[in-house]
């Protein structure tokens, strides 16, 4: 076999997982809360003390110690750096200025409830005065998002008849009278962080929630911090070197065609 083909196409399968993440980031430039990601590969180094007695191999070549058959993907990453806000003067939108997210009561449509953590500060008032995500999920209060608590009493309920002034402390105002607090948390580690579906993500254990410092901004919503003239620049990268790894196959398929069809009548 010809070691430089699969070099070749652990390259291509690395161009390909690059150009998987860089798309949905490009589809999610109007998301709401959104955070782009990022892939990284394995550094020889790592390569090497991870590797060398490890025989398992799942879709791609094993790695340092046996055989390196070229680039080794790694985990994909999150950045979680602040987007712009958009300036909306809903009185229930609110942003997020520094570190910290929203919770809610997630409710899946096999009906079980988990709380999620989100950015997208796109919130609405039910008829009964609830304050809820766009699909309809509970906005916790500061109290039941500290303690992980769901339920009825972690609720954030108002007048849907009266104005809402929100301070930056997240506390909610109705007649000049303080009636709930958004709930809005941080976390010890973002390793712990888990993404679900575009915008929200689940706590893993171990994950610690904690008080946040981040101020709350009324009639504004966090956008998406994908930057798409700098994405689309690193298509065009992606692009050459996937063209340059499909290029040198077909060198070395042509040397190998040369070396049976013609070398070997010698």
């Amino acid at each position: 076999m010809v070691k430089g083909l699969y070099t070749a196409w652990t390259g291509m399968l690395n161009e390909q997982n690059r150009l998987d993440v860089l798309s949905n980031n490009l589809a999610n430039t109007n998301t709401a809360g959104y955070k782009k990601e990022g892939t990284t590969v394995h550094p020889f180094k790592q390569e090497l003390a991870y590797k060398i007695k490890d025989k398992t191999t799942v879709n791609y070549a094993d790695g340092l110690g046996y055989i390196n058959a070229g680039v080794k993907i790694g985990e994909n990453y999150v950045d979680y750096s602040q987007g712009s806000f958009k300036v909306t003067d809903n009185a229930t939108d609110v942003a997020l200025s520094g570190d910290g997210f929203f919770a809610i009561e997630f409710t899946s449509k096999d009906g079980e409830t988990s709380i999620k953590y989100t950015r997208d500060g796109q919130f609405k008032l039910t008829t009964d005065g609830y304050l809820v995500t766009q699909d309809g999920d509970y906005v916790l209060n500061r109290a039941g998002a500290l303690a992980s608590r769901t339920g009825q009493a972690s609720y954030i309920q108002l007048d849907p008849t009266q104005e809402i002034s929100i301070d930056q402390f997240g506390n909610i105002y109705q007649n000049d009278q303080l009636v709930a607090q958004i709930g809005v948390v941080d976390f010890a580690d973002y390793d712990y962080l888990e993404r679900y579906g575009e915008n929200m993500y689940n706590l893993l254990d171990g994950g610690v929630v904690q008080a946040s410092d981040a101020t709350v901004e009324q009639g504004a919503v966090e956008m998406s911090n994908v930057e798409t003239v700098s994405e689309m620049v690193e298509m065009i990268t992606i692009q050459r070197a996937y063209e340059s790894n499909q290029k040198a196959i077909q060198t070395i398929d042509g040397m190998v065609e040369i070396a049976v069809n013609q070398v070997g009548k010698l």
